[in-house]
């Protein structure tokens, strides 16, 4: 089964970020709470966590990319 990795809230109003960097790629194994994605607002860097251990499959941004609250940047193939 997948999960996606998603834009989470970002508080204090902001709607968008852009993303940084990758620190994984696809096919590369994860463990939950390991860092995956960096982004950043106006006001902060913030580095996203994978929510499930398994292999990051589909990558839906690149750095640069401006993504929104919500938005599923990728997903982890827990199989």
């Amino acid at each position: 089964m997948a999960v996606a990795i998603v834009i989470p809230d970002l508080g204090n109003e902001i709607e968008e970020a852009e993303v940084d960097a990758w620190m994984k790629q696809a096919g590369d194994r994860v463990a939950a709470g390991e860092l995956v994605l960096s982004i950043t607002t106006p006001k902060l860097t913030l580095e996203i966590e994978a929510p499930a251990s398994g292999v990051l499959g589909e990558i839906s941004v690149e750095p640069g990319d401006i993504v929104k609250v919500g938005d599923r940047v990728a997903t982890i193939d827990e199989a």
